[in-house]
């Protein structure tokens, strides 16, 4: 049995037998840079948890502020161990060495902002936090462009799984595309957001 069906095998064991507590504290193992695919936990939420909208947009605020937790985690790890114990031990996390080095050089290019943004962003959204704690970035700032971030990935994941029913493990095979239509949707956003603060 591959690693992502044992993967997968077991949250769905995680979320059905314990609930909303599976999928909170899963959604904190998996900011925190553990191997646990958002892509399944909360398209399984949406399907086997939520009755209605309001349930749906209640499991975006749960995962959401679950990521904000394991975000944290990240972000002392980043900021107590630092660059090299990440590059040395990141392996044993499923953390490559590429993926990380990538997601830094966002931060030196683009600062802070890059916390808002790397959340939509395949693979880059669950290491994020890492550099953010090397680089110090501003708590206030970190804590506000985590959770923004977070919502949207949430909610569009948790109210797919709702609308496919039964066949909401088909979001993992496609999700490469969601990701391309939350990044548009969140730079349409901030367009607007600019626009109306001149």
């Amino acid at each position: 049995m591959s690693l992502t069906k044992c993967i997968f095998d077991l949250l769905v064991r995680i979320v059905r037998k314990y609930s909303w507590i599976g999928v909170f504290i899963s959604m904190i193992m998996e900011s925190a840079c553990l191997p646990i695919p958002s892509e399944i936990v909360m398209p399984l939420t949406g399907f086997a948890l939520c009755t209605n909208i309001n349930s749906i947009i209640i499991a975006a605020l749960i995962a959401s502020i679950a990521n904000l937790i394991g975000s944290w985690i990240a972000y002392l790890v980043g900021y107590w161990g630092g660059r090299k114990i990440i590059l040395k031990y990141g392996k044993y996390f499923l953390i490559r060495r590429k993926e990380y080095l990538k997601a830094e050089e966002l931060f030196e290019r683009h600062g802070a902002i890059v916390i808002l943004i790397g959340r939509m962003l395949p693979v880059i959204r669950t290491i994020i936090s890492l550099p953010a704690g090397i680089f110090s970035i501003n708590p206030t700032k970190f804590t506000t462009y985590t959770l923004i971030g977070s919502i949207p990935w949430n909610l569009a994941l948790t109210y797919l799984g709702y609308l496919l029913g039964e066949n909401w493990h088909l979001i993992a095979d496609y999700v490469s595309y969601l990701d391309y239509i939350v990044i548009i949707a969140l730079i349409i956003l901030i367009i607007y957001i600019l626009k109306r603060n001149k």
